[in-house]
Parts: C-alpha cells; sequence; structure tokens
C-alpha cells in the first residue's frame, strides 16, 4: 500500500534525490514505531559515494536549517544513519542494505510514493537573452 509523501518530506526527498542514489524508498512507520514517522532508505554504490550523498544531505538540509539530532555512521561509509527525529534517513553501501533488509523488516509500513528527481526539483531556468 503506498500514500502521497506530506509536505514535510519534500525537503529530505530532495535532498536525497539531488545525488545519485540507488533505490530511494520511503517508508510510514508512524503506526508501528515511536522511533520516526518516516524512514527514508536509499543506497550508494561505494563507501565513498554512501558518505558523499550523506554528506550532501547533512549540508543541503543545514542550509534550510533543518539539522539532524545525530549522525551514526559516516566514518565507516557501509550503513550512515541522519537522525532528524520525525525523520530518519538510511543511507547504505547496497550489499550492506541487502544484507540488513530494512524494507523487509519493516514490510507492515506502508510504502511513500515518491516521484522522479526530474519531476520533483525544481531546476534553475538561464534567463532569456533578447
Amino acid at each position: 500500500m503506498t500514500r502521497q509523501p506530506d509536505a514535510y518530506l519534500e525537503p529530505y526527498l530532495k535532498a536525497a534525490q539531488a545525488r545519485k542514489v540507488l533505490d530511494l524508498v520511503a517508508l510510514d512507520v508512524r503506526d508501528l514505531t515511536s522511533i520516526a514517522e518516516v524512514f527514508i532508505i536509499c543506497s550508494g554504490r561505494s563507501n565513498r559515494q554512501v558518505m558523499a550523498i550523506a554528506d550532501f544531505i547533512q549540508r543541503d538540509l543545514k542550509q534550510q536549517g533543518i539539522r539532524p539530532l545525530s549522525v551514526e555512521g559516516l566514518r565507516e561509509g557501509h550503513w550512515v544513519l541522519l537522525d532528524y527525529g520525525h525523520v530518519v534517513i538510511h543511507v547504505f553501501y547496497d550489499p550492506i542494505r541487502k544484507f540488513y533488509d530494512l524494507e523487509g523488516l519493516w514490510v507492515d509500513a506502508r510504502r511513500i510514493e515518491i516521484q522522479d528527481a526530474a519531476e520533483t526539483l525544481e531546476w534553475e531556468a538561464e534567463p532569456d537573452e533578447d
């Protein structure tokens, strides 16, 4: 079962979509746990890419005044957890994601529909020169 994303999720999803993440998934876990309302899960192709994705998300959200409560795993780049309270972002190295299978562990969570980055991100157009 899927549902449309709430407006407050937009900055988190856009930050993740701005990098070449693999398999971006958002799970509505509010009825299943008190830890968070939404888990956002994505992957990178290498430890370096995982660290770069997590670093970019953190910097992008910080520019918008959104700061994490905690960040775990950034140094290793296997599984980075960015805890924003109501939203927890998991950035995995792809083989590690498959091993831990968070989507399988939270199979009862509703999936939140995520549009493609090209549709959701607004690109600044160059002004016409007449």
